[in-house]
């Protein structure tokens, strides 16, 4: 396959490699799931799909070079500034807040909410690899990282989130395409005292309805039902897609005035 090689230099996570990365040509139009690249290696040139997180997150630093200095990726700063305005304007301390990071990844979005001046943050993710890189890459972000099925979750799992007693959740870059499943989502919410802080961000032709795994319906549902009441949301650019091409996403900060009934779940696994 055609691809344009990218030089610019990797993040700098004091591993002292210089990652090279080759990206498709840009006429090579993918869809946002089926994206790759190529890096090389001690061994050669590898490939590296974008939603193989475990081998990404795996080398150090690779996360940081393909998605924030060549694809320009702006999610966990910009969810984290408008979660920041709504604590601001309502006279929050954040040191008050207990966050629960669903889809932590290797705490990009942990690092930006621990900026905003909370201590505790609790990460979720159920790739053991993003927990590695996490403890590898930001040690001491997170007051515990938890790698964990939120749709099988064990009596001893479930105690032991129930005890943070959680008022804010923030989820992003991880909604859609099936990497959360709504019946996730639902659960990290039932974890979030009532009138408790929820930021995340999907992509925006998703909020359109163009989305099989059943999250437009469910927000929508969530918003009109008054499960959740949206404070701040804005549409931006997430980030840019290989061909160049902008993707386009949403970005939401509300409260929980409800736990999500099952009964919306069942409705939109079964219409999955």
């Amino acid at each position: 396959m055609p691809i344009a090689e990218n030089m610019s230099q990797s993040t700098d996570l004091g591993n002292g490699e210089d990652l090279r990365v080759a990206l498709p040509e840009p006429s090579l139009r993918l869809t946002q799931d089926s994206e790759w690249c190529l890096v090389e290696t001690a061994d050669g040139w590898r490939e590296f799909r974008f939603h193989d997180y475990a081998d990404i997150y795996d080398v150090p630093g690779l996360y940081e070079k393909i998605f924030y200095d060549i694809l320009e990726c702006d999610s966990p700063v910009t969810v984290r500034q408008l979660l920041q305005q709504l604590v601001e304007s309502e006279g929050i301390a954040p040191a008050n807040l207990r966050v629960l990071d669903l889809g932590a990844g290797n705490g990009m979005v942990g690092a930006e909410i621990a900026d905003m001046g909370v201590k505790t943050i609790v990460g979720v993710d159920i790739v053991d690899a993003a927990r590695e890189a996490t403890l590898r890459d930001r040690p001491g972000v997170y007051t515990d990282y938890l790698v964990a099925d939120m749709t099988k979750l064990g009596a001893d799992q479930r105690r032991a989130l129930k005890d943070y007693r959680f008022n804010c959740l923030t989820c992003v870059a991880a909604l859609g395409f099936g990497d959360i499943p709504p019946l996730a989502f639902a659960e990290a919410y039932r974890l979030i005292d009532q009138g408790g802080l929820v930021a995340f961000n999907i992509k925006e032709a998703f909020l359109r309805g163009n989305d099989s795994s059943g999250f437009s319906r469910l927000i929508r549902c969530m918003i009109k039902d008054g499960i959740l009441s949206v404070s701040h949301q804005i549409a931006y650019q997430h980030r840019v897609a290989t061909s160049g091409d902008p993707l386009q996403y949403v970005a939401i900060v509300g409260r929980k005035n409800a736990d999500i009934p099952a009964e919306i779940v069942e409705e939109l696994e079964q219409a999955a």
